[in-house]
């Protein structure tokens, strides 16, 4: 079976090819004999009924400073040219992001797309998780400075950061001899117009934040990202490193609690964190850490990954 498949997402040239999952995945895909597209956000349009992105034909290889090569600029249409479509730019999760995923809403009778742009739209990462109070640590969602502060005299430990951010920018660890709580909540409210996140801090973020993937609601694969002794947050991107690892009992009962609403709303590729006992974040816009996982682990997710698109696209077809 050989597809067209567009991924949409950042400037192809600009990304770390021993890191980047989309990378990855355009490998496999390409090996299986599918054709790829590449096109940027924000050169898709809606004219007439129709979506129309301008793109280029992409080929990839795996060789650092030669990875891609792209043909000329053509329009196609997503409903009628393209079997898949792959939603894989970075966040900001935005308005602009926001309003790509409702033009892309118009060719889900047609064209597959993943994950679920109405599934995406409708689960932001930091409040996705709130509909499972069970598994997450206490959390306050608000824009209202005098209750964040009630939340930080009553747990003296808390982590701050923005509810639409990536990457651990702009993550802060406040505990009870902190003298910049207030200059904190002044930058947000400076920077921010949406509400910010605080959580109760959870002292195994010490032993690691574990990053798991979910393949069509089933954990699939995992790695352990451990903080630098000088930081709270451990993001690859923010110092941390990755470290092999196993999903516990709890783990695998959280998956089991998530998995079927990630598979309800079209979300076949997601990578969850998790720290001690507690699920954080449930990320479903451009999930990472699929090379880090082969690498530890030995394996390819990748081509667990692209059976399961091309099974939710027969099942699609019919």
């Amino acid at each position: 079976m050989s597809l067209k498949i567009a991924i949409q997402m950042d400037p192809i040239e600009d990304i770390d090819i021993d890191w980047d999952s989309t990378f990855v995945l355009a490998l496999e895909a390409q090996k299986r004999g599918h054709k790829l597209y590449h096109y940027l956000p924000q050169r898709l349009s809606f004219e007439n009924g129709n979506l129309i992105a301008r793109a280029n034909q992409l080929e990839v290889q795996c060789e650092h400073g030669n990875h891609f090569t792209l043909g000329e600029d053509e329009f196609i249409d997503l409903a009628r040219d393209i079997d898949i479509v792959l939603i894989r730019q970075d966040p900001p999760f935005d308005m602009a992001y926001t309003t790509n995923t409702h033009m892309l809403e118009h060719i889900t009778d047609k064209t597959l797309v993943i994950n679920n742009p109405e599934g995406i739209r409708n689960s932001p990462e930091k409040i996705l998780v709130t509909h499972f109070p069970d598994l997450i640590p206490e959390t306050l969602i608000t824009a209202d400075g005098e209750q964040i502060r009630n939340f930080y005299k009553k747990h003296k430990n808390i982590i701050l950061k923005p509810l639409f951010g990536c990457g651990g920018e702009q993550v802060y660890h406040i505990d009870e001899n902190n003298q910049n709580f207030s200059t904190i909540l002044e930058l947000f409210a400076k920077f921010y117009k949406e509400p910010i996140i605080a959580q109760k801090y959870i002292p195994e973020v010490r032993q690691g934040d574990k990053r798991i993937i979910l393949i069509d609601g089933e954990p699939a694969g995992a790695y352990l990202r451990v903080p630098d002794k000088r930081e709270a947050r451990a993001n690859i991107h923010a110092g941390g490193s990755a470290a092999k690892t196993e999903l516990t009992e709890r783990e695998i009962e959280i998956c089991a609690a998530i998995g079927p609403e990630l598979k309800k709303r079209g979300l076949v590729f997601v990578g969850i964190d998790v720290i001690g006992n507690y699920l954080t974040e449930i990320n479903v816009t451009s999930p990472a850490g699929l090379i880090k996982i082969n690498e530890l682990d030995g394996v390819c997710l990748e081509v667990q990954i692209w059976d399961a698109f091309e099974k939710r696209y027969k099942e699609m077809k019919g």
